[in-house]
């Protein structure tokens, strides 16, 4: 079995507090966009994220998000 040299990882592990991302389910078209305000790391492994808390920019309401939530980094302007 061949691995693909092409297999990138996760988006999620490039996330840092400070991004604007978008996050949503694959199953649905229902997305929001957040800003990071901070990354909570895993316990078998902190440097690996598994949370964000977040503030959505429309809303501003604050919540906590499984980092596989997360779809997108939007670039800075």
């Amino acid at each position: 079995m061949r691995h693909s040299s092409a297999a990138q990882e996760p988006i999620f592990l490039s996330v840092k507090a400070g991004m604007t991302v978008i996050c949503g389910s694959t199953d649905s078209d229902d997305w929001w966009m957040a800003d990071v305000i901070h990354v909570d790391g895993g316990a078998r492994d902190p440097r690996i994220p598994t949370l964000f808390q977040v503030a959505d920019v429309d809303s501003g309401a604050i919540r906590w998000v499984c980092a596989d939530l997360v779809t997108h980094i939007v670039p800075d302007s």
